[in-house]
């Protein structure tokens, strides 16, 4: 079930003649619905054919200036218009991302014998907000369905601006297009099934896009895991007949002076290992890569704008099984670097592959690590299945790594490592043990995994769980499955570090 491809998207002045959907705004301008984005020549003839007040009728069908809620309407000669809630007049990028995202989820659904060309005609003139415009069509176009399913799609988009010829306009386009791309590219690994997409056929994706984006890339088998010493990669991908993987990815431009560190969680499938799931549990686990897939989409996102700051990306990759060689309860694994941790729980095993990844990539003296990871349900009960946690060494690195999801308009929210969470993880017979009891799981996996990085490097860590995967109906510009939660974070964070 592959993605379909993405539609082609461009700036316009004016929407084309052969346009087969129009999208136009329906805005609140201090309490009166407005329309926005309605060309002169298109007003009286849809007023014509609609018999009536285009905003009127709208509001009829279950419209609204104050939602993202699309309307379909006829248009003149066959043009079919989408009319969308933007909110207040005065519009967020954020605003016209779901905005738009809305009404190209419902262009694709709408039938025909070939691609849709589609305009977005929503006035967008800042580019801030044009490339809001951008990334919320990409990303509402974006689909994940069996070939031939007999539904042609969106073909092309424009994005209808009277600043269209301005430089800045686009650039705006070419940076929205880049990190819409890298979302859905981490969106599309989610989806894949766990049974075509594993540590090994991951990493050999890792390196085809890497390479297409002139990166660098190094790879660890389980050989070389062996070799050097990752017993947390290799304790939790034991149990698997799919063997181990690290993998690297790097951007290193000329004038950089900020590095900065990406290290993603990549269980490819997660069983729970010996501490086995429930059935049902167990389901959606194909998507526990969720990290990996982000901060190996970003780096190319990030690559691709030429962003001046260097970036590593890290993607520890295994699969946790249930099987005669899975690692147990109590077993005391040695680190990357010599800590040793007595395993509580296998079902706690992203933690472990993170730990190794994160005192690897330390040894590089990054000036900022992030991590990110489907890491506990424990957030997900604290924060919701819309909102991601956030936990950091300092309150510095915190904003902006807030400011920079504020930006990209996804939702953190940052909780504290109180001191009494590392006492959850002593041990009698090593280091630390990788987790505690059931209370503040979330707080408690960050002050695990912040043993892992020195002292004095700015850390953070991203837990993702509750975002990464929609097990529920599409919304805004978010589809069923994978989301690629944290890409467009990431994104923006390099753009802010960059100065």
């Amino acid at each position: 079930m592959p993605a379909t491809p993405l539609p082609s998207i461009t700036l316009a002045t004016t929407p084309g003649k052969d346009t087969d959907i129009l999208v136009v705004g329906l805005a609140d301008a201090s309490g009166t619905d407005v329309l926005v984005g309605v060309p002169d020549d298109l007003a009286a003839s849809l007023k014509s054919v609609l018999g009536g007040e285009l905003a009127e009728l709208v509001r009829g069908l279950g419209g609204s200036s104050k939602n993202a809620h699309p309307v379909l309407l006829p248009g003149p000669s066959g043009l079919r218009v989408v009319v969308v809630g933007l909110g207040d007049i005065d519009v967020s990028p954020e605003q016209l991302r779901r905005a738009t995202g809305s009404a190209l989820r419902l262009a694709l659904e709408l039938t025909g014998t070939k691609p849709l060309r589609v305009a977005v005609s929503l006035d967008p003139i800042e580019p801030d907000v044009i490339k809001g415009v951008v990334e919320g069509a990409l990303l509402g176009a974006y689909s994940y369905r069996p070939a031939g399913q007999g539904k042609p799609g969106v073909g092309s988009i424009q994005v209808v601006s009277s600043a269209a010829r301005r430089p800045e306009a686009k650039r705006a386009l070419e940076l929205g297009t880049g990190t819409a791309t890298a979302v859905c590219q981490a969106r599309t690994w989610i989806n894949t099934p766990a049974n075509e997409l594993y540590p090994a056929s991951f990493t050999d994706e890792i390196t085809t896009v890497a390479k297409a984006a002139r990166l660098g890339v190094e790879v660890w088998d389980e050989k070389a895991l062996e070799k050097d010493g990752f017993g947390g990669i290799l304790a939790v991908g034991g149990g698997s007949a799919r063997k181990p993987r690290l993998a690297r990815v790097s951007y290193a431009p000329r004038g950089a002076k900020f590095h900065l560190a990406l290290i993603g969680k990549g269980i490819t499938f997660d069983s729970g290992g010996l501490n086995l799931k429930t059935a049902d549990g167990m389901y959606t686990m194909k998507d526990d890569m969720s990290g990996a897939a982000a901060v190996v989409a970003a780096i190319t996102a990030i690559a691709q704008a030429g962003v001046r700051v260097k970036v590593t990306a890290w993607a520890a990759l295994a699969e946790n099984m249930p099987s005669g060689s899975a690692w147990r309860p109590s077993d005391v694994l040695t680190m990357y670097g010599g800590t040793t941790v007595e395993n509580a729980n296998s079902d706690a095993e992203g933690r472990i592959v993170m730990a190794d990844a994160l005192a690897k990539a330390s040894e590089e003296r990054p000036d900022l690590v992030i991590d990110v990871a489907t890491l506990t349900g424990a957030c997900v009960v604290a924060l919701g299945e819309r909102v991601a946690g956030l936990m950091a060494r300092d309150d510095e690195t915190a904003d902006q790594i807030l400011d920079a999801a504020e930006v990209a308009g996804e939702l953190f929210w940052q909780l504290p490592i109180p001191e009494e969470a590392r006492g959850k993880l002593d041990s009698k017979v090593a280091d630390l043990k990788s987790s505690g009891d059931r209370n503040g799981g979330a707080l408690t996996a960050a002050a695990f995994l912040s043993e892992f990085v020195p002292a004095g490097v700015a850390w953070a860590h991203l837990d993702i769980a509750g975002p990464a995967f929609n097990e529920h109906e599409p919304y805004y510009y978010v589809p069923s499955g994978g989301t690629g939660t944290a890409v467009r974070t990431l994104v923006a964070l390099a753009h802010a570090l960059e100065g």
